[in-house]
């Protein structure tokens, strides 16, 4: 019997991603039928009240997947204890309620900080101090931890040490909901399943690499945490890196957690450290307009919220493969994208006599993560009736054409492996501390130099001018593509 205990759960990650994946998980009939369910936050509610909240909250955010029968097996399953993270006699009271719901039985245990990470010590701290972290035979005790995991390679070296004061790491899962996505773990599929793709991906076949993580919105009540945080915080070290570790990774001999993550580790440690002088040269980063008036930020804030890396690994697959990690808010659409750019053939037989320099572009992979989830190849095919001229074509694969029903949200196979101890997607200390050491120095670079200096961008653009021609003193451009206008039957 596996029990759920939602730490902080009067926030807003547990009712808008949390109660909706186990909902989810129920529904399709995934979630173990034994299944506890318990919240654990300052705010005072009962079991009943805290039903009915979750009860129009999950309507909210599932939609048409709501079933009001289904809904009543499931909210049985859930329960309410109010309590203090700061407070010992609250985590007593919790293993009160514990005893209450599992009934004597021996149930494995997840303990998920939904809460403001700094109170990740004093949770931790006195889930050790009340034996609620003690495992008793068969029954397991894991701690899931969301991020951000630190901020900076010496906290998240620190947060490790106290965690494993009382969780071992093989009980600690760190989650980045961006590795929960089907799309992303299709990377794996991609690569690993078809003869058609390993063999030309590596330094002989691909010119360089780009992934993107732009967001259309604007920072908007996040602004007060964002101004410290800024977008190589947010979205770099955590969601780009573990991107580019799965494109860049070796193939695991067993698809299993130590071996992919130990894969992915060697790819953190291959990537080239910078210099401050590289930082200026190998990076950009920019504003949008009108971040300096959202709430709660600096008149004077050189937070950027726009940024480009362009980044080096050191191995033999992929030495001199620059690899270019792209993020922004307030951009022109949401899209998550990997771009598979291959080299130029080595000759060019049809040519055009009257446009003898005319560039042709070589063929491209694009794996779209989100939101209209699929793969384009792009290659060139003749244009028919018109002698030899050529155009890039695209050959497309789209989840929502080929399969039933929506795709899941990420959690839901995130929550699912917790339960299973599967860690195969989650973050090990090491490989958090290593992308941490590769932030670290483009950030310390960004305060000490002032270099790149902070460009500005207009909302709703694909960030700064300065970046097209950034990435065009390489002698490439961006794909810049709204994947969303192309969903199917748009």
């Amino acid at each position: 019997m596996p029990t759920i205990v939602i730490l902080g759960a009067s926030g807003d990650l547990t009712s808008r991603k949390l109660i909706p994946s186990l909902y989810q998980l129920h529904r399709k009939k995934r979630l173990p039928a034994d299944t506890n369910i318990i919240g654990f936050s300052r705010t005072p509610f009962t079991d009943d009240a805290w039903r009915t909240q979750l009860t129009e909250t999950t309507k909210k955010f599932v939609g048409e997947d709501f079933d009001e029968k289904l809904w009543a097996e499931f909210a049985a399953k859930v329960f309410y204890q109010p309590g203090d993270m700061n407070d010992d006699a609250s985590f007593k009271a919790l293993c009160g309620k514990l005893e209450e719901v599992e009934k004597g039985s021996n149930a494995s245990r997840v303990y998920y900080l939904a809460t403001s990470p700094h109170f990740y010590l004093e949770t931790v701290d006195r889930l050790g101090a009340s034996g609620l972290a003690t495992e008793n035979g068969s029954s397991t005790r894991r701690l899931v931890v969301e991020k951000p995991f630190g901020v900076d390679a010496e906290s998240a070296k620190s947060l490790n040490t106290d965690l494993h004061r009382v969780f071992k790491e093989r009980q600690v899962y760190r989650i980045d909901h961006y590795l929960g996505k089907e799309t992303v773990q299709n990377i794996l599929v991609l690569r690993f399943a078809n003869s058609i793709f390993e063999p030309l991906w590596n330094r002989n076949y691909i010119d360089h690499v780009q992934i993107t993580a732009a967001e259309e919105v604007k920072i908007g009540r996040r602004a007060g945490y964002y101004d410290t945080s800024g977008i190589m915080r947010d979205m770099f070290q955590n969601h780009l890196l573990q991107l580019m570790t799965i494109t860049a990774m070796e193939a695991p001999s067993r698809f299993e957690a130590d071996y992919v993550r130990n894969e992915k580790v060697k790819v953190l440690q291959s990537i080239r450290p910078m210099t401050p002088e590289e930082v200026a040269k190998h990076t950009l980063r920019a504003q949008y307009v009108g971040y300096r008036e959202e709430p709660g930020v600096s008149k004077d804030s050189q937070t950027a919220t726009f940024a480009v890396a362009k980044l080096h690994v050191d191995n033999w697959r992929w030495q001199g493969v620059p690899f270019y990690l792209r993020s922004g808010k307030a951009m022109s659409c949401r899209t998550t994208q990997i771009v598979i750019q291959f080299r130029d053939p080595p000759h060019m037989l049809f040519t055009n006599e009257k446009k003898k320099h005319q560039k042709v572009e070589a063929n491209r992979l694009v794996i779209h993560i989100q939101p209209a989830e699929g793969i384009q190849v792009h290659f060139q095919t003749k244009v028919p009736d018109a002698g030899m001229k050529m155009r890039l074509t695209t050959l497309d694969f789209r989840f929502d054409s080929q399969f039933q029903g929506s795709m899941p949200d990420g959690y839901e196979r995130l929550l699912l492996d917790v339960m299973s101890g599967d860690a195969s997607l989650f973050t090990r200390a090491d490989e958090v501390e290593l992308a941490w050491g590769i932030v670290d120095p483009i950030l310390k670079a960004w305060d000490e130099h002032s270099e790149p200096p902070l460009a500005m961008y207009e909302p709703g653009e694909w960030g700064p001018t300065e970046s097209l021609y950034w990435m065009g003193s390489d002698d490439r451009q961006w794909l810049d593509v709204c994947p969303v206008l192309a969903k199917h039957g748009a």
